[in-house]
């Protein structure tokens, strides 16, 4: 009965979790990071301050929470099924472009980038994050399917896919400083056509 409890504790630490994460992004998504209190969040939680600062210091930390797992729900959600017969990198070459065009729609990436982009600083210019980390494992765990399959390049598979995030993450927040959507040839649809060729001629082998 002991690892059933234990289940049962985790599997509700999870939804409380979830509860307050979720009361979190809508916070976050209707005044922006820096206007979001505590406060607010346990009332929309439905809890109290207290509860919240047992397991969150501060707003920042509930929202690095919540980015990571927003984050690897776009990366997953993304990724098409296995395609036995074509191997690994044609659909985690298409699962990679669309988790791309999903986390520039997200709103909860669009509401970051327009009012507190300064957030996301530390993790393109000083460390890796949560997210960051899940999708390398996510990435090189793929690339290693890809290396036994015969569909991808053998390199270092942690050295590839930390190279792969790199490209993906330049594409995801740099973007629209790029594109011009009046001009055909340079269109958000375009880069990410060219994203896709990136990826093919670094992944081929």
């Amino acid at each position: 009965m002991t690892p059933n409890r234990h289940n049962s504790s985790a599997q509700q630490k999870s939804s409380d979790n979830d509860v307050v994460l979720d009361a979190v992004r809508d916070c976050v998504l209707a005044v922006g990071v820096r206007r979001t209190t505590m406060t607010d969040v346990a009332r929309r939680a439905g809890v109290s301050r207290m509860t919240l600062y047992r397991r969150w210091p501060d707003v920042r930390s509930l929202v690095g929470d919540l980015m990571t797992r927003e984050w690897i729900a776009v990366a997953t959600g993304s990724m098409p099924e296995s395609r036995p017969d074509v191997g690994t990198r044609p659909p985690l070459i298409d699962g990679l472009v669309a988790g791309v065009e999903a986390f520039r729609a997200h709103p909860l990436f669009q509401k970051i980038v327009d009012v507190d982009p300064e957030l996301l600083l530390p993790y393109v210019l000083d460390r890796r994050g949560a997210s960051q980390e899940a999708l390398l494992e996510l990435l090189a765990g793929a690339l290693r399917e890809g290396h036994a399959d015969g569909s991808v390049r053998v390199a270092p598979a942690e050295r590839q896919a930390r190279t792969v995030l790199l490209v993906l993450q330049s594409f995801a927040l740099s973007l629209r400083t790029m594109t011009e959507e009046d001009d055909a040839e340079l269109t958000s649809a375009a880069f990410l056509a060219e994203l896709r060729t990136v990826l093919e001629r670094t992944l081929t082998p």
